[in-house]
């Protein structure tokens, strides 16, 4: 009974640490900090003469139905046109995109006919980009008009080598798998302004972000998150991610739970390829900053916990059915009760009836499921870095 009860306990503290201790601590150790050492500055704002040139790229797989929303989106952005280049990298594009992009004279096309996948395409990019800077932003997100300036900015700290913007998801017609993603961003974007603040955001969301070309490193094309790779290898070089909500990009959340779902594996199986391909990282003697942060918010969510839930619970039943105590009846029935609302929130929502604490459980136990879904996912997609998109709302 007592290895039990261990299993138990550090299944327990391994979930609670990972969606709400990390958070706490964290929390804690920023009010401390600007008890003894103040709120941190930003850096004043450079005026025109002063800013950086920047190249915008987009990485596109047929989008022809976005070319114009997002030309539109990108002609209203707040920066000297003479500092401001738009690069377009189509990957294996057979729709009409590359010949809409032709109507757009400020437009750099960098095509390749074979489509090798984002993170190929990213490369191919790379090698033409000619600016101080290079902001990576998705065709189907929309950046508010101030983003560039913001990320300029932050740049002024040479200690900087990425500036991640905010993801901001938006819900169209009260799709509840859209509100569910966008209530999980909201709590995860907390956790990356308080990681900035400490040190360093771990990993710049695809959707906006920005890095110096000289710190670019080989990613493996065979990678399923780009972003997240060649942001942490500017912070394994000892450089950090600010992160900046005043920069965000906006997009529709996924239409349904399926499509949220290719998601949802995709993103799981590029963090355990993550994860493998950063292991140094997981050193505490190398960064022990670095190791604390990237180990309690990235590598417990993609790795231990979604397996510690499912100990938990065969411990806690196993517990029980030897008569260990009252303790573990409670913790049992608090735990049926909660795979119940989410049981409910799964139901309800397939009905299209919303209840936001039903539908929070449910989405919980959606990610989580969706890290085993992303185990199989890698091993069927390890030698393919081509990206299957989801629809949007």
């Amino acid at each position: 009974m007592l290895a039990l009860k261990i299993i138990f306990w550090v299944c327990l503290f391994i979930v609670f640490y990972t969606y709400l201790g990390y958070g706490m601590l964290l929390y804690v150790i920023i009010r401390l900090k600007r008890l003894f050492k103040g709120k941190p500055q930003l850096p004043e704002m450079p005026d025109d003469a002063q800013l950086p040139t920047m190249t915008l790229m987009i990485c596109a797989y047929n989008e022809q139905d976005i070319v114009e929303e997002k030309m539109q989106n990108t002609r209203t952005l707040d920066y000297p046109k003479d500092k401001f280049k738009v690069m377009w990298v189509t990957d294996g594009t057979t729709d009409q995109t590359n010949e809409l992009l032709k109507g757009y004279p400020e437009v750099d096309i960098v095509f390749s006919p074979e489509r090798r996948g984002k993170t190929a395409a990213l490369k191919h990019g790379l090698q033409e980009v000619k600016t101080d800077y290079v902001a990576f932003t998705d065709a189907n997100t929309m950046i508010n008009r101030e983003a560039l300036r913001e990320i300029a900015r932050r740049f002024e700290d040479r200690t900087v080598g990425c500036v991640s913007g905010e993801k901001r998801v938006a819900a169209r017609n009260g799709e509840m798998a859209a509100e569910g993603e966008g209530l999980y961003w909201r709590y995860e974007s907390t956790l990356k302004k308080w990681d900035s603040e400490l040190y360093s955001a771990m990993g710049a969301a695809g959707e906006l972000y920005a890095i110096r070309p000289e710190l670019c490193r080989e990613v493996p094309d065979t990678a399923l998150l780009d972003d997240f790779m060649m942001s942490m290898l500017i912070v394994d070089e000892g450089h950090r991610i600010a992160y900046t909500p005043e920069a965000y990009a906006l997009e529709y959340g996924s239409a349904n739970l399926h499509e949220e779902s290719k998601r949802k594996r995709r993103i799981a199986a590029g963090g355990l390829q993550s994860i493998w391909w950063l292991r140094r990282m997981l050193n505490p003697l190398r960064q022990p900053l670095v190791a604390f942060q990237y180990i309690s918010h990235r590598v417990l969510r993609w790795s231990l916990t979604p397996i510690a839930m499912i100990l938990l619970i065969i411990s806690n039943i196993a517990l029980v059915a030897s008569s260990a105590g009252l303790l573990y009846t409670v913790l049992l029935i608090l735990q049926a009760a909660f795979y119940l609302a989410a049981c409910l929130g799964w139901q309800l929502s397939r009905c299209g009836i919303k209840n936001k604490l039903l539908y929070t459980a449910y989405y919980f136990m959606f990610m989580n499921l969706n890290v085993f879904r992303g185990m199989a996912y890698l091993r069927s997609h390890k030698h393919s870095g081509a990206w299957e998109k989801a629809k949007r709302s």
